[in-house]
């Protein structure tokens, strides 16, 4: 395998783990902040979702920009 099957196989695999993980954690916030907790007591949650998708998302940019 070449090196730029390499990075594509692995721009690939991060951009799809991204999606993944997002679809999961935006879905596991949705679902608390309109079940029993409700809208103020969930705002929390998002918070930290968003701060984590955004780590993870600045850890994948530098990634693949190596």
């Amino acid at each position: 395998m070449d090196y730029k099957t390499k990075s594509k196989n692995n721009k690939f695999s991060i951009i799809l783990g991204i999606l993944l993980f997002s679809i999961f954690v935006i879905g596991l916030a949705w679902s608390i902040s309109t079940g029993l907790a409700g809208f103020w007591r969930g705002l929390p949650f998002w918070f930290i979702i968003i701060f984590c998708l955004s780590l993870l998302c600045y850890d994948s940019y530098k990634e693949i920009k190596k």
